[in-house]
């Protein structure tokens, strides 16, 4: 099913934000959301997983299987390390582990994975953040500026890992770099410009 935006409004202390933006987002594909600062790009994600009210509109079609997101904040558990963080997204099976490993390993963070997060870099945070929402099966995955504070080979890294867990799944990416566009290819929705209102 297709996730539909309809006449969607919200406004802050009366500094309206999102002025009757309608939008379609087709089932399984991936839309770069882009647009200058404060033009809504983070309020549209909170509206869609349901951590906002609108003013007015609707969202339709957010499926019954859960959301990922990745906030522009980490919000990891601070006292946990790495792998604990991405157990608490996945099921207990026998490949749990084995998943665990390889998404630290892809990420370039096999060696620290014992530590707290507490204890890492802003980039590295990131990258549990972003491993974490992936590996949480659900079918709509919400990007808030995913790859900030990476360098070019991590974030080369970071989108390697990210291509394969993506596939089929409905994704918005919230970035305000034209290589994240290049990178993925995906649909475009740029909240500055006037079209889709």
């Amino acid at each position: 099913m297709d996730l539909i935006i309809e006449n969607l409004r919200k406004s802050y202390d009366g500094h309206v934000v999102l002025d009757g933006l309608s939008h379609t987002f087709p089932h399984g594909t991936l839309t770069c959301v882009t647009g200058r600062s404060g033009c809504g790009k983070t309020t549209l994600l909170r509206l869609i997983a349901g951590l906002e009210t609108p003013d007015g509109g609707r969202v339709l079609g957010v499926p019954e299987g859960g959301i990922s997101m990745v906030f522009q904040e980490d919000r990891l558990p601070p006292r946990l390390d790495a792998a604990d963080c991405l157990r608490c997204v996945l099921k207990r099976d026998a490949q749990r582990e084995a998943r665990i490993a390889g998404a630290l390993a892809s990420l370039g963070l096999a060696e620290a994975s014992g530590q707290p997060v507490s204890e890492y870099s802003g980039g590295m945070r990131r990258r549990v953040a972003l491993a974490r929402a992936l590996l949480f099966p659900s079918p709509l995955v919400l990007l808030d500026e995913p790859f900030k504070g990476l360098d070019a080979a991590t974030r080369g890294r970071a989108i390697d890992f990210c291509r394969p867990l993506l596939a089929g799944r409905t994704t918005l990416l919230v970035t305000h770099d034209p290589e994240d566009i290049a990178d993925f290819r995906g649909n475009r929705l740029d909240l500055g410009d006037n079209t889709h209102m």
